[in-house]
């Protein structure tokens, strides 16, 4: 338990600053003592030093519970380390030596292998999800790191394979073969930047860096005759083992770990590094002759460096084939193979009919706007398994880019792509699983028949897409194209280029609708419904040109139109003494916009409106694709004062949870449960339940859709709230609206 906001990990920063400060002292020392021998540096700090890194190393065991082998089997090198160390500055003659080998050289050689297994285990959980490319590289780094030093260590090795007595000559060649392993995995490691090592990882690999350097800077003056103890080279040791010791404690660190694959170097800087150091040696080797061993592993750097190029072309081919998400084959590859499909012998396949399928998701851009696009790519990869599963043995699926995939069916007809259009509906109903999120979606194929519709990928791609609109803007699942359609659309380019038109030059209008109070018959308030005054095609209701309003992005612009006209005539309503509400659809793609709160409540203030004369309508459409955006969203609106109103209510999801969980005001009774009343007593027993519902929860319920007195009659007879209809008033004009209630005088205060 933390208490008084103290660090209780067992690592504390001070011992990290302890284990540095006793590093600069000891250097401090040895430069100071210009190479002599004096007790309290080269005995005491040198110690503390070595035992120092390896308390961090065993705090950080027991931190991780003993569940890290990488960290273990450090500790237990620093630990080994530290006693030989020790072992050597009490067992060393007055002259600073000890015979050679001794039981120290245990200790010191045993930190290599236990280091060795300690790389293996920070990366082997790993290397089997890495690609080919990236196990290359580290193999090119480990190799070139390698050649480089077997080439500097030319003259230890033949010293040491020199010796007479072979236990002396076996541990003088153990030094510099484990500090060659130990470079090569570390060049190798930092080659992949795909592996997940944690952070800091860059002070594991330094100090290990160093401490590699050091041997090798040893070995070289022991061979020279150079070295004696005291120099400031014994630092170098200690200096390796405090910058491991930093990796220590960042990984013991409670919380996720940073990946290595954000660093911002070059992935291909050592693997670079490392050819040109293979290329090194061996141009050096046909001028100073080089040991056999650095010769060999330069020239493999070479070899292996090359393997990519000779598949780079077969590797770059398939790439340019492939879609880098789905893993399915992309739009040039089904330009490469449809052909020869649809075309055998070079002559056209005229006797084996094939068709086009286009398939585009309904309302995808919802999903990337509210969930994400991460989420809206886990879906594309969904809906890409789901149809493989449906596929016809010889049929040839494609992601052409977005939402839309491509499948060509082969020795099929207009039947055989209907049904299978059919079917695939089907296999995409079921939710999908999204980030613990339940999402559905529907798909609008368009299909077009070859070779009756064309001869080759190019028209069928053009007249699919054109059925599949079609298919989308009726909303009945898939539609086979018709030589009729080719005029749908070059209507529909020319709609959508004078409705981009419309929106800047104030084409758009908006009428109201009243809502009238069932139980004072008084009118409460009004619902702001847009209308295009197309200046050739006349008044437009919004069934004619919002889907494409939809799927051409434009919502969110139209969305701003009709509420700066709808509260600029609330103004107008209020200095008249009429104190309606005014009801303005609102639709999920705008929703999504996380500025939209903050903007319609600065609307409200700037025409200094009492913020509960808006009401927004929504759908549950937009409440059930993300419940807890819908929440963020609804709540600040709330906040701001706006009132919120659920339209179309009964007609979508099932789930009535939401009623209880988000801030709602009202609902919208559909005009499909009013309307058979008359002569359906379950719809009226339906609809007098429903307004129950919406009572027990406090909520106020108003009834779309009212053409009758019937209706009327019984709304009021049930309790239900407000009405709005043809049988009171269908939706005018403002100035309209005005006569009409100036004729009932029943206005609501």
């Amino acid at each position: 338990m933390r208490k008084s906001g103290r660090d209780t990990h067992p690592v504390r920063p001070w011992l990290l600053w302890a284990t540095f400060a006793s590093v600069a002292v000891y250097t401090l020392g040895l430069l100071l003592n210009n190479g002599s021998v004096d007790q309290l540096v080269n005995v005491w700090l040198g110690e503390l030093t070595q035992w120092l890194p390896a308390l961090v190393f065993w705090l950080a065991v027991v931190r991780t519970g003993f569940a890290r082998r990488d960290v273990l089997f450090i500790a237990v090198a620093v630990t080994f380390n530290a006693i030989a160390d020790t072992y050597y500055v009490v067992a060393m003659d007055r002259a600073g030596e000890l015979p050679f080998p001794s039981p120290a050289d245990v200790g010191y050689l045993m930190f290599y292998p236990l280091m060795l297994m300690a790389l293996v285990a920070l990366v082997r959980r790993q290397v089997r999800g890495l690609a080919w490319s990236v196990v290359l590289d580290s193999a090119v780094g480990a190799l070139g790191a390698a050649a480089i030093l077997t080439s500097v260590l030319g003259p230890v090795l033949s010293v040491a394979g020199d010796e007479t007595e072979v236990l002396a000559t076996a541990v003088a060649v153990a030094y510099p073969v484990f500090d060659l392993l130990l470079a090569a995995a570390i060049a190798g490691i930092a080659s992949a930047p795909g592996l997940d090592i944690g952070p800091r990882w860059t002070f594991l690999a330094s100090g290990l860096a160093v401490f590699a350097a050091a041997d090798v800077v040893f070995a070289l003056m022991q061979t020279s005759g150079t070295y004696f103890a005291g120099l400031p080279l014994d630092a170098s040791w200690a200096l390796g083992l405090a910058l491991m010791a930093v990796w220590a404690d960042a990984i013991s660190r409670p919380g996720r770990p940073t990946p290595l694959a954000t660093r911002r170097s070059p992935a291909l800087l050592v693997p670079a590094a490392a050819v040109a150091a293979g290329l090194g040696v061996l141009l050096v080797g046909t001028q100073v002759a080089q040991p056999v061993g650095a010769v060999i592993l330069a020239a493999l750097t070479v070899a292996v460096a090359a393997i990519p190029l000779v598949f780079r072309q077969r590797m770059l081919g398939r790439q340019a084939r492939t879609d880098h998400l789905t893993g399915l084959p992309n739009r040039r590859a089904l330009y490469a193979d449809a052909q020869d499909r649809l075309v055998l012998n070079g002559i056209p396949a005229r006797q084996r009919h094939s068709a086009l399928l286009l398939l585009d998701l309904d309302r995808f851009k919802e999903v990337n706007d509210s969930l994400g696009h991460d989420v809206g790519d886990q879906l594309l990869v969904q809906v890409s398994t789901r149809i493989m599963g449906a596929l016809p043995p010889d049929a040839v699926l494609a992601r052409l880019g977005g939402d839309e995939f491509a499948i060509l069916l082969d020795r099929a007809g207009e039947p055989e792509a209907t049904t299978f259009a059919i079917a695939l509906g089907a296999v995409l109903q079921p939710a999908f699983a999204l980030n613990g999120l339940s999402v559905q979606t529907s798909a609008s194929i368009g299909i077009a028949l070859f070779p009756e519709q064309g001869r080759d990928l190019g028209d069928l791609l053009r007249r699919a897409d054109m059925a599949m609109y079609r298919a989308k803007s009726t909303r009945a699942g898939h539609h086979v194209y018709t030589f009729e359609d080719d005029s749908d659309g070059e209507a529909r380019l020319r709609t959508l280029q004078e409705l981009r038109l419309a929106l800047i030059q104030d084409q758009l209008v908006v009428h109201y609708q009243p809502k009238v109070s069932l139980l004072s018959g008084q009118t409460t308030g009004v619902e702001a419904l847009v209308r295009w005054q197309h200046p050739a095609r006349g008044l437009l209701l919004p069934c004619e040109f919002l889907d494409l309003v939809e799927e051409s992005g434009l919502m969110p612009v139209l969305t701003r139109i009709v509420l700066t006209k709808a509260l600029d005539q609330a103004v107008i309503w209020q200095a008249a003494g009429q104190h309606l509400t005014v009801a303005v659809n609102i639709s999920a793609s705008s929703l999504v916009n996380v500025d939209l709160p903050d903007e319609i409540a600065r609307m409200v203030t700037e025409r200094k409106l009492a913020a509960s004369v808006l009401m927004l309508e929504i759908t549950e459409e937009f409440l059930m694709i993300d419940r807890d955006r819908a929440r963020a969203v609804l709540t600040r609106l709330r906040a701001a004062g706006v009132q919120i109103s659920i339209d179309d209510f009964g007609t979508g999801y099932s789930s009535l949870s939401y009623l209880r969980d988000l801030p709602i005001d009202e609902l919208k009774l559909d005009r499909s449960f009013v309307t058979p009343m008359a002569d359906d007593s379950r719809a009226a027993s339906l609809v007098a339940s429903t307004i129950d519902l919406a009572h027990s929860l406090g909520l106020r319920m108003v009834a779309e859709g009212v053409e009758n007195g019937f209706s009327y009659d019984e709304l009021v007879r049930y309790g239900c709230d407000h009405a709005q209809g043809f049988f009171m008033c269908e939706a005018v004009p403002a100035d309209d609206l005005d006569r009409w209630l100036a004729q009932r005088g029943v206005i609501a205060p």
